[in-house]
């Protein structure tokens, strides 16, 4: 039904109809379901978001021990102190971070676009639920929009970390909250698109690195960042701040980056933090000292 995100800017135009929308259509064209079923399964999927949001700002612990507890002392010192940053944007990376903890502990998690950067959508969606009120309705169709922006990149260039480094995945991740986030504030399909674009320019280059091999470190901390530049920008976005370079262009440069990128700063644990010193001590103590040599 659409290919780039300008030919799905031009479907909201001609029908009148938003982002979320389309991709809804599309979905029951392609499959062959009715809307009410494809509309309920991705209600399912917002309930295991919802759920692993709660698990992780309860508190959990990954088997190797990297990462864990980082949603609660963030919950914590918002409670505690004045944020220099604002609660809201300390709520959205807090919850971002309550999902990814709750992916290395090995609980259920709704890969967004993938398990490293299922953090960043659930994270910003459930961040702005207090200040927007949406209704469930509303929250469902976040998560359509989402989709289509994360649909264009996937047939476009890459949500891959071994394909295209992190800026593939937590890059992707933010740009599609990003552009989900304006049309749940009331903005248009084309501020939307202003909003993917701003987050993932800024996104371009990041490695995927992780220390050990494991979906941990530094990934658990990017999608912090990632939820919290899809915020800023679709602020920016709403705000009337345009791309000086297009989404679809945008999206042509992370590919071309990707592949110009080295293998061993995509996903192998190869360079990067993970080919640190202290990067191979926690190597070598998870998994024993021939993990990490060179």
């Amino acid at each position: 039904m659409f290919k780039s995100i300008s030919e799905l800017i031009q479907i909201t135009e001609d029908k009148n109809i938003p982002i979320s929308e389309v991709m809804i259509q599309q979905e029951v064209e392609e499959t062959g379901k009715p809307r009410e079923e494809i509309v309920a399964e991705m209600g399912r999927n917002l309930d295991v978001m919802e759920k692993a949001v709660e698990d992780g700002m309860n508190g959990v612990k990954s088997r190797s021990g990297l990462t864990g507890g980082d949603a609660v002392l963030i919950k914590k010192y918002m409670e505690e102190q004045e944020s220099l940053s604002g609660n809201l944007l300390l709520d959205v990376v807090s919850k971002a971070v309550a999902t990814n903890e709750v992916n290395a502990a090995m609980g259920t998690i709704c890969a967004t676009p993938t398990a490293g950067s299922a953090g960043c959508v659930p994270g910003v969606l459930f961040g702005l639920k207090p200040r927007l009120k949406p209704t469930r309705d509303q929250m469902i169709r976040f998560l359509f929009t989402s989709g289509a922006f994360g649909q264009v990149i996937a047939n476009n260039a890459s949500i891959s970390g071994a394909a295209g480094g992190c800026q593939a995945e937590v890059g992707s991740a933010a740009g599609m909250a990003s552009a989900a986030a304006v049309e749940m504030a009331g903005g248009s399909p084309q501020q939307s698109a202003e909003a993917m674009a701003i987050t993932l320019k800024n996104m371009l280059g990041l490695v995927c690195d992780p220390v050990a091999g494991l979906v941990e470190v530094p990934c658990v901390k990017r999608n912090a960042m990632g939820s919290s530049q899809a915020i800023v920008s679709a602020d920016l976005a709403l705000a009337g701040v345009t791309s000086r370079i297009p989404t679809d262009e945008v999206i042509g440069a992370m590919f071309k980056i990707g592949q110009s990128m080295s293998p061993a700063l995509k996903e192998t644990g190869e360079g990067g933090l993970a080919a640190t010193p202290t990067g191979k001590a926690l190597a070598a103590k998870i998994f024993g000292p021939a993990m990490g040599k060179e």
